[in-house]
């Protein structure tokens, strides 16, 4: 039963993210794709995106993911029993991403690792999460940790999509008595739609129709918000649910202004069950009009969209923008992308704050006990919606992570660039007996890179050598937190 695994504490220990250095300004690419000031910036709320060369593909990106969550946590790679992979970035129709991923356990002798890919557009990366949890909660668990890895390469060819690629990669360290607990209800909502599908195997390239997808969004979202309510209120014997409920919401973000609509169309759920709620107080005139419409026929209702998103500009400030800042920077990571918006949220609860007399603030004391609503979509479709509860120390999961370091870290690279690199993606996609030509030079230390693909199309990689000083800062301050205990090499670095 999900209320043991509850008990259990079942749920994420760590958190680590990977993403490439290469970035390019959204407001560059207005100017270049002629698309008009504001159009990305605003249109979209995108700032940066994250993409890739040709030396790193999918299975580098998630290489690198997993090998540094490993290692800045100090966990021995013979503690791990399950491995589980979310991605729709394929480059092999058969091996699995997990299966290259098997090279860091395997030279320290552990083979026996459960899980493979999982595949569904964006949703991939929770049917792990998913998996995983189940597995940590079941008699078949053998007491070791589970890792999910969440990563996409998301590229479109020329034209409007384009602005809404990036890339990145989230590793997960799932077990009992974790920091971060999965609740006990959630719900989903899985239909047949092609709003956004790749039909074509001989291209990275989807096939996108862009309107539909966004309805096939929010009606999902409906779909589960409506399923969530109830269960939730069934377990909680008539307890009333709502936006009220939580203290945030985290939302898979293809781009930024669906999220702020979303915030905005779950609002306007709670209106139709519960109108008398206080945030809806004084507008009642208003909320008149909307009052007997059919939920199902409202999708394009502009007027429905424009009142609720005022409504909900207090609910998105204090509940969802702490979470928006990686999906922001980075662009639509796919599979990964909620799981950024979780980690900048996390992030977020422990910038350093001080009080009223000067004294530093236990931001840790601020994080507990928080309750985050959690949306996953992935078009074609499928979607679930879930909590997550803080019960305990999170503080060093944003201390590893370095976001604003590692952000300033980035390159920023002109659109010329940016367009010639996924050219030069184009030439080779599935394509053998070939070396990367971009130099390494330039790659974050610790990174995994393609290094060649031989006439049958077998891949060999390598990895940038770790900075000796690396990952100090981070093993200092988190070994009162060790989770393996002792000191143990990972992946050649003594930690």
């Amino acid at each position: 039963m999900p209320y043991d695994a509850f008990r259990q504490g079942v749920g994420i220990h760590a958190m680590e993210i990977y993403f490439p250095r290469n970035s390019v300004k959204q407001s560059d690419l207005e100017t270049y794709m002629k698309a008009g000031t504001g159009k990305f910036t605003i249109g979209l709320g995108q700032q940066n995106m994250a993409f890739c060369n040709d030396i790193e593909d999918i299975n580098s990106v998630c290489m690198t993911a997993v090998a540094n969550l490993m290692e800045k946590y100090n966990i021995a790679p013979t503690d791990i029993g399950r491995l589980e992979v979310g991605t729709e970035t394929l480059i092999d129709k058969s091996k699995s991403v997990k299966s290259t991923l098997c090279q860091l356990f395997n030279e320290h002798g552990n083979f026996d690792l459960e899980g493979v890919d999982n595949i569904n557009a964006c949703y991939g990366g929770t049917a792990a999460l998913l998996n995983t949890l189940s597995w940590v909660e079941s008699s078949a668990w053998d007491g070791r940790y589970g890792i999910v890895v969440c990563g996409d390469i998301a590229v479109y060819e020329d034209g409007p999509a384009r602005p809404t690629g990036g890339c990145a990669a989230v590793a997960m360290l799932i077990g009992r008595d974790a920091p971060i607990v999965v609740g006990p209800v959630r719900a989903s909502h899985m239909e047949d739609a092609y709003d956004f599908y790749k039909p074509r195997l001989d291209s990275e390239y989807p096939t996108v129709f862009g309107h539909e997808s966004n309805v096939c969004y929010l009606r999902a979202l409906d779909g589960c918000y409506h399923r969530f309510t109830h269960k939730f209120e069934h377990a909680a014997r008539g307890h009333r649910f709502h936006l009220g409920e939580v203290d945030h919401v985290v939302l898979h973000s293809p781009y930024n202004k669906l999220v702020k609509k979303s915030g905005a169309r779950m609002l306007y759920n709670d209106f139709v069950r519960y109108p008398d709620l206080p945030i809806f107080k004084g507008h009642e005139k208003t909320l008149e009009a909307f009052a007997k419409l059919l939920p199902e026929k409202t999708y394009e209702n502009r007027d429905l969209e424009k009142v609720f998103t005022e409504l909900a500009r207090p609910m998105y400030k204090n509940k969802v923008q702490s979470s928006v800042l990686l999906p922001q920077e980075l662009g639509n990571s796919y599979t990964a992308s909620m799981y950024t918006g979780l980690l900048s949220l996390i992030c977020s609860w422990h910038k350093p704050q001080v009080d009223a007399n000067g004294e530093p603030v236990d931001t840790n004391a601020l994080a507990h006990g928080k309750k985050v609503l959690m949306f996953s979509f992935g078009s074609g479709l499928a979607a679930t919606m879930f909590t997550l509860k803080v019960a305990g120390d999170t503080s060093h999961i944003a201390e590893a992570s370095e976001l604003e370091l590692r952000l300033k870290e980035r390159i920023q690279r002109t659109p010329e660039e940016f367009s010639s690199t996924l050219a030069d993606r184009e030439t080779k996609y599935g394509k053998f007996d070939w070396t990367p030509s971009s130099s390494t030079e330039e790659l974050f230390p610790g990174t995994f890179y393609l290094g060649n693909v031989d006439k049958f199309g077998r891949r060999s990689y390598k990895r940038v050598p770790v900075s000796p000083f690396r990952w100090v800062a981070a093993a200092a301050s988190l070994r009162r937190r060790r989770l393996g205990g002792g000191v143990c090499v990972v992946f050649g670095v003594c930690v």
